[in-house]
């Protein structure tokens, strides 16, 4: 057994895997499947006969998918996975994909953990040991208080991954962490996948428009985002809005199988959207494109800002104007002009249509000064003067009539719908491009409405019901700490409370870091030194992270528990179904969590419904969260859920999915709550109650960043970290999604890896290629001053030049043991430590703002 791995032999997984084409690769087995998915009891002719049952379940990796699957078992044994289709709208049927269907090689396969492990010795270097679940147990549990006792309980740190997969068990994860004092570290900006302009702009976690509504625009801009590639389940949508005539744009570096399906490619430079974006705008103002009537009712830009500090005048300053009663201690009241000072009430979008947007005037204070104000709008004006298509196609390549073109298209095509894609704001400047895409949305008018927006389809992690009866028990208090400042430490603006001394201990679940994050060669040398001196790992297979763990809890996967799943691509809630008994020793996560709470605290496993199987336990922390999950789940039960998928309950007509609907339509301050936030945490984002574009936060003051603009890359992140690295290490490592992997899932998938022929690869632009000697196939080097990966070269002419694209996700055993992520580094961006709200405004992963140099493989 290699690094305690507990294996099956090929002939066990081949007994549980080569059944299942025997099962489908006949005709006769096909009606049986198709039978036994509608329903049927099976019974065949003679003692032999199969007798299948099917169990409707949910696909629940990060993928935000969730489709809904049908297993269909015999004998305790899933012999074929096909797709549900029984959603009640026939747009969303059938949803799924070629891994979820194969999902059998990863519970039968020779990664699958037998029992708990536990290392007796160097972590990444000597074989786990098996034990049973009371070791195990009892170990992590004495390990945790010992750390607990010398450091504090907030030196541990918690990673449950992604909870709108999960419910049920990654809530119990956060109950337990609540009780104990840990930290947990969210997973939307460990992720890279937090889009840090939502917060900025619009106070809210993230949006989107479900899929459907794709058929709806008039115009898709996809700036950065490979539909046809991440987002399977739903690509038809695009494809078939582009056949009734919608226009699909794409803007990417590469030529994407998104860009393929396109109307129309236009490639630019790397993390040169803002520009794009901005000269967009400045087309549009400069012809008088925008919707005047929007702006004044829903936006900041009417809003008079102080020439003198830059801060936005308070109604509180002017004399005259006085600052409503009622105004809530989150917001702010400022002021606005037509032809009198106006004190904006944040709470109400009823600002007069005479609104002057431009312009600039004296203002009496009630200090007996004057000050100068102007607009946000005419400073965005003046902000916009330097966005010329001349000086836009020198930052993006991009050609200035199409520049020009594409402005009058997109400002006249409504409803306009622009995907901002996560490998594009995976960068520094990230949330600079958001502000700026967003602001062609909102000049234009395109938000509320049905097809219009901007939607960013990143990982599942918005919340969508109230989950915090079963998520934080009685209203504790719960430590977060972004995971940034565990790789980063803590730095002098963050307003997350940093541990006394460090994090000492980690526990994971879901999630396999010491392959898929950041610096993850860096947590690999924590561990073997000492620095982290306990790590936990719950996982079902045997993945990087558990060889560097100190103990392995194996857990089960979606077809083996009971669970509640909720996406926020697709407005359906699901459940999860045991389709059959946990495999080896595996248990639900759910039991492992109570188990270890008792064994931490006696009186803890009150908290997690003591004497029920997990199953049903699993069922009454599903029943307590549909009682008090309010209006999204109004209504819905338990067994209803059985019965199938429910959609979710919405204010939009018809339960549609359609962002800040609501504000639009009866003009609601923003943000609607993001939930589990409370409003009053996230709506001080916004304290104007308007979608903002002018930030007056001392930190976007002095980063030049009060309005969106242009930030070229690298120059505050790679450059300013080593400065020799602008000559030494000039291409740029991008890290996209593959079409093969959810993320690290599937990374050992062996149907998969045949479609890849078992090869990680690099693509390259054949230019650059040449230029180092690279030939078509060829091992090669990716390389910086921080870590080293090998793979195999792919010669792409639609791969941007000097640009370096590799397929995360790779697991370090494919790699050489190398680590794609000891490539990158931990960034943090000062503009994103303005506040802290966990998952909501936090620093976010840069993935892509990453340096490097390529060599064939072998040179010295």
């Amino acid at each position: 057994m290699e690094k305690g791995k507990a294996r099956l032999s090929r002939r066990q997984f081949l007994k549980g895997t080569a059944a299942t084409g025997v099962l489908v690769g006949t005709m006769g087995a096909v009606g049986i499947a198709r039978k036994a998915a509608a329903g049927e009891v099976v019974s065949g002719e003679g003692e032999n006969a199969p007798d299948l049952k099917t169990i409707r379940t949910t696909c629940s990796p990060n993928c935000t998918g969730a489709c809904g699957m049908n297993a269909i078992v015999e004998n305790n044994q899933i012999k074929a996975i096909i797709q549900a289709a029984d959603y009640p709208d026939e747009d969303y049927n059938p949803r799924g994909c070629l891994k979820g269907l194969s999902m059998m090689n990863l519970v039968y396969g020779p990664d699958r953990l037998q029992t708990p492990l536990i290392q007796k010795g160097q972590p990444g270097v000597d074989e786990l040991q098996q034990a049973t679940w009371e070791e195990a147990l009892d170990y992590t549990a004495q390990r945790l208080k010992g750390i607990a006792e010398k450091y504090g309980p907030e030196s541990i740190g918690v990673a449950f991954q992604v909870g709108g997969t999960s419910y049920v068990h990654k809530g119990a994860v956060s109950r337990l962490a609540t009780l104990a004092g840990w930290n947990i570290h969210h997973a939307y900006d460990q992720n890279g996948d937090l889009p840090m302009f939502w917060p900025m702009t619009f106070g809210v976690q993230s949006e989107e428009l479900e899929p459907k509504e794709w058929l709806n625009s008039k115009y898709m801009a996809i700036f950065g985002s490979n539909i046809l590639a991440t987002r399977l389940p739903d690509a038809h949508f695009l494809v078939e809005a582009r056949n009734r005539g919608t226009k699909v744009v794409v803007f990417d570096p590469s030529y994407s199988p998104t860009a393929a399906k396109a109307d129309e490619w236009i490639p630019i430079q790397g993390s040169s959207d803002a520009a794009v974006a901005l000269g967009i705008c400045k087309v549009i103002l400069d012809e008088g494109l925008y919707d005047e009537s929007f702006i004044k009712t829903f936006t900041d830009l009417p809003l008079l800002v102080r020439t003198d500090n830059g801060k936005r005048l308070k109604a509180d300053e002017v004399e005259g104007l006085t600052k409503p009663t009622d105004t809530p201690a989150y917001r702010e009241v400022y002021v606005a002009f037509n032809g009198g000072l106006l004190a904006v009430h944040p709470e109400k979008l009823d600002l007069p249509q005479d609104l002057i947007l431009e312009g600039e005037a004296e203002v009496p204070l009630k200090s007996g000064e004057k000050v100068k104000v102007k607009t946000v709008f005419q400073l965005l004006r003046e902000q916009l003067h330097d966005y010329t298509p001349e000086a836009v196609e020198k930052e993006s390549g991009m050609g200035p009539d199409t520049l020009v073109r594409i402005a009058r298209e997109m400002a006249a095509a409504k409803p306009l719908h622009i995907v901002y894609g996560a490998s594009n704001y995976q960068w520094y400047h990230g949330d600079l491009k958001g502000r700026a895409l967003a602001l062609i949305n909102v000049l234009t008018g395109n938000i509320g409405q049905p097809g219009a927006g901007i939607s960013t389809y990143a990982g599942q992690y918005r919340i969508r019901l109230k989950v915090g009866e079963w998520w934080v028990p009685e209203g504790r208090k719960q430590n977060w700490l972004p995971f940034l400042y565990v790789l980063n430490g803590p730095t002098p603006r963050m307003k997350a409370a940093y541990p006394e001394h460090g994090i000492k201990a980690l526990i994971f679940g879901w999630g396999n870091p010491f392959d898929q994050h950041n610096m993850a060669n860096i947590l690999r040398e924590r561990v073997q030194s000492g620095e982290l001196e306990f790590v936990a790992t719950m996982d079902f297979q045997m993945t990087t992270s558990c060889e560097y763990s100190h103990v392995v809890l194996p857990g089960v996967t979606w077809y083996e528990k009971t669970d509640l799943v909720a996406t926020p691509v697709h407005p359906y809630l699901q459940l999860q179904q045991p389709a059959i008994p946990p495999v080896y020793e595996g248990k639900p996560e759910l039991w492992i969590i109570r188990e270890l709470a008792k064994r931490l605290n006696p009186e803890f496993e009150n908290y997690f419904y003591p004497g029920l199987e997990p199953d049903q336990a699993a069922e009454e922390a599903i029943k307590l969260m549909l009682r008090t999950g309010g209006p999204a789940v109004a209504g819905i039960s338990l067994e209803q859920l059985k019965q199938g998928p429910v959609r979710l309950k919405s204010q939009v007509p018809g339960d549609r999915q359609i962002p800040f609907y609501e504000q639009v339509h009866s003009k609601l301050p923003f943000p609607p709550q993001s939930l589990p936030a409370k409003l009053e945490q996230t709506a001080q984002f916004v304290k104007s109650g308007r979608i903002e574009f002018y930030k007056d936060e001392d930190i976007f003051l002095e980063s030049g960043e009060q309005l969106p603009v242009h930030k070229p890359p690298f120059v505050e992140s790679e450059y300013a970290l080593h400065p020799e690295a602008r000559e030494k290490y000039t291409f740029n490592f991008v890290t996209r999604n593959a079409i093969y992997r959810v993320h690290s899932t599937h990374s050992n998938n062996i149907w998969m890896n045949e479609l890849q022929e078992g090869k990680a690869r690099v693509w390259l632009n054949p230019t650059d290629a040449d230029e180092k000697g690279i030939r078509e196939g060829d091992e090669v080097e990716l390389y910086n001053a921080r870590g080293i990966l090998k793979a195999y070269a792919v010669l792409d002419p639609g791969v941007g030049r000097k640009v370096a694209m590799f397929e995360q996700g790779w697991w370090s055993r494919y790699l050489k043991e190398t680590s794609y992520n000891s490539l990158t580094y931990p960034f943090i961006k000062p503009t994103h430590e303005a506040y802290f709200v966990p998952g909501m405004w936090a620093p976010n992963t840069a993935w892509n703002e990453c340096l490097c140099d390529v060599k064939k493989g072998g040179e010295s």
